[in-house]
């Protein structure tokens, strides 16, 4: 009798145990990378203030709660700086309003036309002064952003005339009308919407409002000439980076991503060029700028760029003295408005050592207040519950507040501060 052999393949006991440790091994190490990743444990505090104790910075600390209360971004992701600044850079803002607005075209002395959009309040001012907010956008970036058209439909609401500058050269449907566009540190588009703003409305008070790259340039435009400063009743700069010399070095590193993002950004600003190839390359070759645009189709770098194209629209010798000449660090200290510097500790494209700035002009200026907040990254700043954003944001909340305290004490403060008089007057009225 044959009897037929057979393979019996058991499973021993102890192999679903070692499966279900594999799993929560593998469970527990993705939720370690997404608390690390979302910064999840990280707390949440009110901004990291600097600034001198005086009744003017009481009063703006009391009347604009934003800055002295604890920022909350949303639960889940608003702790990340990267994934603030992607949110801010890709999806702009949550349910972005389309406020109308008339488009105003400036002839500049070089044949450049300077453009910029004008928004009308919705309403009356609550102090029932009219006040225009004159805002400089980011680098490449104009009125049609949703970032900038959120904000001015808020201020709108709020009772403030609403003045945005298009950077010269970035809007896709406006061409130009010379071979030169925005830079880094350039103030004279925005200095030729200031003054249209002046002359068009006399009895107008001027907010100036900087994000990023903007921020840069109304703090050198405001520092450049004294006379900038007249009718201008404060100033807020949001997210820049003070020296664009200092932060050469930061943004060749790896830390943070910082060297990623500058790959991108020189990549939007290389489309945005050769959309212009023909005004800024060709045309009338007396006019024409020797610009290198060999260099600039292999560039992966905006500090490329700025050497082989920008640096050139102004005759800078070099990039050194281009950076030198545009950043607002040589010129804020001649601000004497009152002036809120707005920074993020997790803003992946301004190294914390640029930071030393206006913390220290902050110090020794009483004009000056520096907010720094734990988080909010790039121009994000969301805020939100746990996954879904508001669609105002504490960057919004916290200019048009600064603005209404500034309104408010320019209403209440007494006519000796005011008017320049002399101290026994002043010291007699206060009594």
């Amino acid at each position: 009798m044959n009897t037929q052999n057979t393979d019996v393949h058991t499973i021993s006991p102890e192999l679903p145990a070692m499966f279900d440790g594999m799993k929560l091994a593998a469970v527990a190490t993705v939720l370690y990378i997404l608390v690390r990743c979302l910064n999840l444990k990280s707390p949440t505090a009110p901004p990291d203030l600097t600034y001198q104790d005086t009744p003017l910075n009481r009063f703006l600390l009391k009347s604009c709660p934003q800055l002295t209360k604890e920022y909350i971004p949303p639960l889940l992701w608003g702790k990340s700086g990267h994934l603030q600044t992607a949110l801010y850079g890709k999806l702009g803002r949550v349910s972005s309003p389309h406020p109308s607005g008339v488009r105003k075209y400036l002839p500049m002395q070089d044949g450049a036309t300077a453009t910029f959009d004008l928004f009308e309040p919705v309403g009356d001012h609550r102090t029932g002064d009219d006040i225009t907010m004159v805002i400089c956008p980011g680098i490449g970036n104009h009125s049609e952003k949703h970032y900038i058209r959120t904000f001015v439909d808020y201020a709108q609401k709020d009772g403030y005339r609403c003045a945005v500058l298009n950077h010269l050269g970035a809007l896709p449907n406006i061409e130009l009308t010379s071979p030169r566009m925005f830079t880094y540190g350039c103030t004279w588009e925005f200095a030729a919407m200031v003054g249209y703003i002046k002359r068009t409305y006399p009895q107008t008070q001027l907010m100036v409002v900087g994000f990023s790259l903007g921020g840069n340039i109304v703090c050198k435009f405001l520092g450049e000439n004294m006379t900038n400063q007249e009718r201008v009743l404060c100033c807020v700069s949001v997210c820049q980076g003070y020296s664009a010399l200092r932060a050469q070095e930061t943004f060749l590193q790896w830390d943070q991503f910082r060297r990623f993002y500058n790959f991108l950004m020189a990549d939007n600003m290389k489309k945005i060029i050769l959309s212009h190839r023909h005004s800024l390359f060709g045309g009338n070759p007396v006019k024409r700028i020797d610009l290198d645009i060999g260099r600039l189709y292999t560039a992966t770098s905006l500090m490329q760029i700025d050497d082989s194209i920008m640096r050139k629209f102004h005759g800078h010798s070099s990039l050194k003295e281009y950076y030198e000449k545009e950043s607002c660090v040589h010129y804020i200290h001649n601000v004497n408005v009152p002036l809120l510097l707005v920074n993020s500790a997790d803003d992946p494209l301004v190294h914390e050592s640029l930071l030393t700035i206006p913390r220290t002009l902050a110090a020794k200026k009483p004009n000056v207040i520096f907010s720094l907040t734990l988080h909010g990254g790039h121009l994000g700043f969301f805020e939100g519950a746990v996954l879904f954003p508001q669609p105002l944001t504490w960057m919004d909340k916290v200019i048009v507040g600064y603005a209404n305290a500034m309104c408010q004490w320019e209403k209440q403060k007494p006519p000796c501060q005011s008017v320049p008089q002399s101290e026994s007057s002043c010291e007699e009225e206060q009594s």
